[in-house]
């Protein structure tokens, strides 16, 4: 298993508990294909460089964890396939 780091920003209109569940069901896709997480950091609301989907906010999320390499595909189907996430970048890091 490789060790990855993925952030996502999700939609600014997305409350405490919906970011949460957002966040529940990435750690728990991640899980469920065989990874393990190591750090999960909410970096909390900030403003966007250029506007994404006519946000200029975004509330980040950044997760460190393992898994196989295959099942990254997967992952960022999900993302793709989210409305409220609305931008996100998986990149594959050396071992803490």
């Amino acid at each position: 298993m490789n060790f990855y780091e993925t952030i996502f920003v999700c939609s600014p209109l997305l409350n405490e508990e919906e970011i949460d569940a957002l966040i529940n069901k990435v750690k728990s896709l991640i899980v469920k294909e065989g990874g393990e997480i190591k750090n999960v950091n909410k970096w909390g609301k900030k403003k966007l460089a250029y506007p994404i989907k006519r946000h200029r906010e975004g509330f980040y999320v950044i997760l460190e964890f393992y898994s196989p390499t295959e099942k990254i595909k997967e992952l960022e189907n999900l993302y793709r396939v989210t409305d409220k996430i609305i931008r996100y970048l998986t990149v594959r890091k050396e071992e803490p």
